[in-house]
C-alpha cells in the first residue's frame, strides 16, 4: 500500500527557486520558466519505481529523488508543461489515485523575526544552501507537513514579492523554509503562500 503524501505541480520555477534546486539536486539541473511536479509517498523504496514511470511516460529530467525508509519524493521537470503534466498523471495512475487523494498541507509552525542580529544571521548562514540573510534583514520560517510541499510554498513566496530564499527542506517527516529580506516585502510572501497552501485540496493528515 503507497501512501501519496504531496502531489504538486509547479508551472513555472522562478530564478532563485531553480537555482536552489540545482543546488541540492544529484540528478539533472532545472532552470528558470520550467515547470515540474514534486511526488512524495511512503514508503520511501516505492519512489524508484515511480520514477521509473515518470520517465518512460513522457520527456522529463529527474532533478531529485530521495530513498527513506519512511518516505520517498521525485522531482521531475521539463521546459514543456505538458510533459510535466502527462509523467504526474502516470505515476497518479499506477498509484490509482487522483490529486485529491494527496495529503492536504498542514501548518506546524510560523516564525517572523524581525531585524535579524548579525550572529543570528551568520549561525543561519552556516547552514544554508541559497541565499544569505543579512543584519536587519525579517526572516520569516515555515515548518509543514507533509514536507514536500516546502518546495511549492518557497517558489510560491518567490513570485509573490522581492524576497531571499535562504534555505528550504523538502524531504523528511516535516518540511521547513527560511525566507528573508525588507520587512513588507517577507510579511506579503507569508500572507500569499500562508492562503495557498489553506486552498490545497486533499485529505487531512
Amino acid at each position: 500500500m503507497i501512501d501519496l503524501r504531496t502531489y504538486i505541480f509547479l508551472d513555472s520555477l522562478q530564478k532563485q527557486m531553480a537555482s536552489f534546486l540545482a543546488t541540492i539536486s544529484k540528478g539533472y539541473f532545472p532552470v528558470a520558466g520550467e515547470s515540474c511536479c514534486i511526488i512524495e509517498i511512503a514508503p520511501g523504496i516505492e519512489i524508484n519505481r515511480l520514477t521509473d514511470i515518470a520517465l518512460k511516460s513522457t520527456n522529463v529530467k529527474p532533478g531529485l529523488q530521495v530513498v527513506e525508509r519512511a518516505f520517498g519524493l521525485l522531482e521531475v521537470h521539463s521546459d514543456n508543461q505538458g510533459d510535466t503534466r502527462q509523467a504526474g498523471s502516470a505515476v497518479l495512475k499506477e498509484l490509482k489515485c487522483t490529486e485529491d487523494d494527496r495529503m492536504k498541507p498542514k501548518i506546524l509552525t510560523t516564525q517572523l523575526i524581525k531585524n535579524v542580529a548579525d550572529h543570528h544571521a551568520q549561525l543561519i548562514n552556516r547552514i544554508r544552501y541559497g541565499n544569505m540573510v543579512l543584519k536587519g534583514d525579517t526572516l520569516y520560517v515555515l515548518e509543514i507537513e507533509p514536507a514536500g510541499y516546502a518546495y511549492y510554498v518557497a517558489n510560491e513566496a518567490e513570485k509573490a514579492s522581492r524576497i531571499n530564499i535562504i534555505n528550504v527542506a523538502g524531504y523528511g517527516k516535516f518540511g521547513r523554509i527560511y525566507i528573508a529580506g525588507d520587512e513588507g516585502e517577507v510579511i506579503e510572501s507569508k500572507e500569499i503562500i500562508e492562503t495557498r497552501l489553506k486552498n490545497i485540496s486533499g485529505r487531512s493528515l
